[in-house]
């Protein structure tokens, strides 16, 4: 039997390529949770230099990874309760610029 189109499994992983390198992504993320309301800020508990991990409400994790990707990077994020958040993050981040292939004169 298929699973829901809203099973929270479905939703529990998020994917977007944008065009900022994978440090400003990261920034934007502390920025954007950390001016979330109430019990949807989260703040950080770790971070390197291709992922962060946030804890919000209750002890709620957040985790984001970058890794390269053809025409930007490719941001990767998890979390359980914090779906609608997370997937409002990546709509706010620049989408990456279409590959140019170069036209032979």
């Amino acid at each position: 039997m298929a699973a829901p189109r809203n099973s929270q499994r479905a939703r529990t992983v998020q994917e977007s390529t944008t065009s900022l390198p994978s440090a400003q992504v990261l920034t934007e993320a502390k920025n954007f949770f950390s001016r979330q309301n109430g019990v949807y800020a989260a703040f950080v508990d770790q971070e390197g230099p291709t992922h962060i991990t946030l804890r919000g409400q209750g002890g709620e994790e957040i985790v984001i990874g970058t890794a390269s990707a053809d025409g930007g990077t490719r941001v990767t994020a998890s979390t359980y309760l914090f779906d609608q958040q997370v997937a409002r993050f990546l709509s706010s981040l620049p989408p990456a610029k279409a590959a140019t292939a170069a036209v032979a004169s």
